[in-house]
């Protein structure tokens, strides 16, 4: 069925020039390109902080930084390409996907239904952004985390835009990809749903792997529940809201309150 209400996700059947072999070098090249490389460099970086001297909650891994220290003008290209040049393996699916007749609405990313989305995204975050927080808190104490240092852009009038900016791409790229996408063409490649889901909650803890193992541990679990919702709901909307608003309170919500909060870690 076409995403559009709730209900079974459509995995479809390729079409017959699509071969088993084309969807599979298509999804390893989207994965390279994407989220699957961000995985190997994630895996390289906890190698380095484990093998550095000094506990990992000592050690900070930085999000959003700047890109050009003291050049406002320059730090503000930079990061608006890179948001930019981010989402490029997004268009890329939406072109493969027309490629077979279909288009990011059979994944669910569209307007059609607008307010249950962001009403169900809502919830989702509001569970899992408590729920986070404090794992993340509580991994960190135990000595399995990073200190994770969500944004250190420096304070100009495009400081709070960009913040917001790089939440949405985070959240169309992780859930397009990881979730809509992949589970599609596994389907078509005749990967049993179990089977699926475990290897999309293991990619998505794989590039939050540079966190340390609490950050992979949170975000495959993460990942397991949003494989469930999707294919209870059939859209990726709802979960690109609620990942959206997560990014958008860590990112938001560390500008605001980092050094004013006894709780919460900073570099």
């Amino acid at each position: 069925m076409e995403a559009g209400s709730a209900g079974p996700v459509d995995v479809g059947r390729p079409p017959e020039r699509l071969t088993r072999r084309l969807l599979r070098d298509e999804t390893l090249l989207v994965l390279g390109l994407s989220l699957g490389a961000s995985g190997v460099s994630a895996l390289i970086s906890f190698i380095g902080s484990v093998t550095k001297p000094g506990g990992l909650k000592d050690q900070a891994a930085t999000l959003n930084a700047s890109a050009a220290p003291g050049r406002p003008w320059l730090d503000l290209a930079w990061q608006l390409f890179g948001i930019a040049s981010s989402l490029v393996p997004v268009a890329l699916v939406a072109h493969l996907l027309v490629r077979e007749g279909r288009s990011l609405r059979t994944l669910g990313f569209d307007r059609t239904r607008p307010w249950p989305d962001l009403g169900r995204g809502a919830l989702v975050a509001a569970v899992i952004g408590s729920t986070g927080i404090a794992f993340y808190l509580a991994a960190r104490g135990l000595g399995f985390n990073l200190t994770v240092v969500p944004e250190a852009l420096p304070d100009v009038w495009w400081k709070y835009p960009v913040l917001v900016l790089s939440a949405l791409q985070n959240a169309v790229l992780e859930e397009v990809i990881v979730v809509g996408y992949l589970l599609r063409r596994l389907g078509q490649l005749g990967w049993t749903p179990g089977t699926a889901l475990v290897a999309s909650a293991v990619l998505r803890g794989s590039y939050h792997l540079y966190q340390g193992v609490g950050g992979f541990l949170g975000n495959m679990v993460m990942g397991v529940v949003f494989v469930c919702l999707y294919r209870r709901w059939g859209r990726v909307g709802p979960l690109v809201v609620a990942h959206s608003l997560l990014d958008i309170g860590a990112f938001v919500g560390y500008a605001l309150l980092a050094g004013k909060v006894g709780w919460l870690p900073t570099a």
